[in-house]
């Protein structure tokens, strides 16, 4: 059967602080400027689900895009949205929320849900301009 991707859209809102814990203010305005903000700042986050896989026979689905909406509800929106992400999301107790580490997490948290045959890539936008993806690699 041809391989197909599949995608899912989702959004979430989540504040951050770019910072390292061990650096000074002024090292951590240095590098990450006012994304170091101390009070913290904001984004509409995009997120993309992208599954590619063979289409089944008897489904004619590469996946149930029922099921995935499901997953990244529980698994991300619930626990990311409307959140401060270096305060209540435990993944980034010690992990700076950057989006690339959003993405990691985002693709961690999805990956042990779904079947192993289907390939995963996560895209994420920050802005509509900043955006990243991975795929485990």
């Amino acid at each position: 059967m041809p391989k197909v991707t599949v995608h899912r859209k989702a959004h979430f809102n989540a504040a951050h602080r770019l910072y390292r814990k061990d650096w000074s203010d002024d090292k951590n305005f240095e590098v990450f400027s006012k994304c170091s903000n101390p009070n913290f700042h904001g984004h509409n986050y995009e997120l993309i689900v992208s599954l590619t896989g063979e289409i089944d026979k008897e489904t004619g689905y590469v996946y149930d895009l029922g099921i995935l909406r499901n997953h990244i509800k529980t698994e991300i929106e619930d626990c990311f949205d409307h959140k401060n992400l270096n305060i209540e999301v435990p993944e980034f107790k010690d992990l700076n929320p950057t989006a690339e580490n959003i993405c990691v997490v985002t693709y961690n948290k999805l990956r042990n849900l779904l079947p192993n045959h289907l390939d995963l890539k996560i895209t994420l936008y920050e802005t509509p301009r900043n955006f990243v993806s991975y795929s485990g690699d």
